[in-house]
């Protein structure tokens, strides 16, 4: 749907994650980006300039902006909860990138505040409004395959240090593969099955330090203070049972497919949760070969900044936004629920609960 007036919009952080959300958010008809911001300045004058943004400025002036009406915060994890809260207080709302927040503390902080302010909470991953999620969850919704029961989700890597420039994050408190990438598969698995119920988990090390082997800092040690292999199993509040797999510490490649849905009447193909396209998959009970199911929609190529578009089109409309803070916390919740009953050697009963959002049908930006 189509409106007459934008909301207008700024960023803060503009590392190396700033440029799609930049590139794309020229090309929504919802969102107007006026601002982006940074600690290093000369970093937001590079990224205003290259994509013809009218005001490169610091986080303070941004706030400040009268005209400013949603921040995307594209800051470092560490500090995502600050920035949100900063952003909130100063009357704005706010669409933070992966994951909401560190701490389940901070991450209640962030919702409260923006309750009490009368303001919204959008957070990355926005992939699951791409085409392939939403191909898989117009299937499910359906009846392809009966009544999902079972589930299997695998992110099986060998870490960051071959090719990332700075990698020491992914190593240190906040990081490791349930906490980088945890996110795209768990908010795929909620849009998909629904809220999670209780989970258990068990998470491992194999090794106390990296060795960085990209060019930039060559050679260079990293001691690894968090878990680099987290398995468990979840239930969600459906009945349906999930077994998933985040790890840094698969050093000869793996063949396991990223998710699959399985049914009372069939099983289900789903692609890469960190893309927004792939291919669709499914076969129905009793069949010998896999459909391939036709992607409902165009949003198949990088389309990160359709959740802040979303956003700003809830906004105009009044309406309730698909990539929600709530949404967001109940991920941050079972991605803690992994590490903490791998500690306790008990299963973790989920607090939160979060309604997944509505389906995205056609193509209501212009993208």
């Amino acid at each position: 749907m189509h409106t007459q007036r934008t909301i207008k919009a700024g960023i803060i952080g503009c590392g190396n994650i700033s440029g799609i959300y930049l590139e794309n958010g020229k090309k929504f008809s919802t969102l107007e980006l006026i601002a982006c911001a940074d600690l290093d300045l000369d970093k937001a004058r590079i990224q205003a300039d290259k994509y013809d943004i009218p005001l490169a400025c610091t986080a303070e002036e941004l706030l400040a902006h009268p005209e400013i009406e949603l921040v995307i915060n594209l800051t470092i994890p560490a500090v995502h909860a600050q920035v949100s809260l900063q952003v909130l207080e100063a009357g704005k709302h706010v669409y933070v990138e992966k994951p909401l927040a560190l701490t389940l503390e901070q991450g209640q902080a962030v919702l409260e505040t923006a309750e009490k302010n009368g303001l919204l909470v959008g957070s990355a991953p926005d992939t699951f409004m791409g085409a392939g999620v939403q191909t898989a969850l117009k299937l499910i919704t359906e009846g392809a395959i009966g009544r999902p029961v079972a589930a299997t989700a695998f992110m099986m890597s060998r870490g960051h240090e071959s090719w990332h420039p700075d990698p020491e994050f992914y190593y240190a408190d906040g990081g490791g593969p349930m906490f980088d990438m945890g996110p795209y598969y768990l908010t795929a698995l909620v849009q998909l099955l629904g809220p999670i119920r209780r989970v258990a988990g068990i998470t491992s090390k194999a090794l106390p330090e990296r060795i960085i082997t990209s060019e930039k800092k060559y050679g260079q040690p990293i001691p690894v203070t968090v878990p680099t292999h987290v398995a468990g199993t979840m239930e969600f509040h459906n009945g349906a049972v999930a077994t998933m797999i985040t790890s840094f510490d698969i050093f000869g490649g793996s063949s396991l497919p990223h998710i699959e849905i399985h049914g009372t009447e069939g099983s289900l193909l789903v692609p890469d949760p960190n893309g927004f396209g792939g291919t669709v998959m499914y076969r129905k009970s009793g069949e010998s070969d896999w459909t391939k199911q036709p992607l409902i929609h165009g949003y198949d190529g990088n389309n990160r900044g359709i959740g802040p578009a979303d956003m700003a089109e809830a906004l105009l409309l009044q309406r309730k936004h698909r990539a929600s803070g709530h949404v967001a916390y109940h991920v941050l919740e079972a991605m803690w629920a992994f590490h903490l009953s791998s500690d306790s050697g008990s299963y973790y009963d989920m607090k939160s609960k979060c309604e997944p959002a509505e389906p995205l049908v056609g193509r209501p930006f212009t993208l």
